[in-house]
């Protein structure tokens, strides 16, 4: 059996600001939908099922996130998660500059949890609190240019 990771799916609170976000570091739109119906209540095993989506990629083309703003039935906040909590942790991105991706975060109101590390001289990185509290690493590999 072949397998292939086809995607990362995201409940966001503003679709749009979480956009704005994502596009901003480097990925684009693939295409935006609004989705219901008995296929999305059956897929996804929520009745009443209503969302706004997107599909973002990468540059490379290889990784891509599906951002889902829920219209119906209305979107559950929690706290924001921990970097230690079970479950879905975080999305990871490698950068060719670091700072400039914390540049860039930083103008979303998005900024490290803690600050920035180097891990044995092989990659500068940090967890970023993103928007609806996604928790995104950005790693810069020390050994390219």
């Amino acid at each position: 059996m072949a397998i292939k990771l086809e995607n990362v799916a995201i409940a966001v609170r503003d679709l749009d600001a979480t956009i704005a976000f994502f596009t901003d570091l480097g990925l684009t739109v693939l295409g935006r939908d609004t989705v219901s119906g008995e296929w999305t209540d059956t897929a996804v095993g929520l009745d009443g099922n209503h969302a706004k989506i997107a599909m973002l990629q990468t540059p490379d083309g290889l990784g891509r996130l599906e951002l889902f703003e829920y219209i119906h039935p209305d979107a559950i906040e929690t706290e924001p998660t921990l970097p230690n909590e079970i479950g879905m942790h975080r999305v990871a991105f490698s950068v060719d500059d670091l700072d400039a991706a914390l540049e860039i975060a930083a103008r979303h109101g998005c900024h490290p949890l803690r600050g920035v590390g180097t891990y044995e001289d092989i990659y500068r990185l940090t967890y970023v609190r993103g928007p609806s509290g996604i928790i995104v690493m950005l790693a810069q590999d020390l050994r390219q240019g």
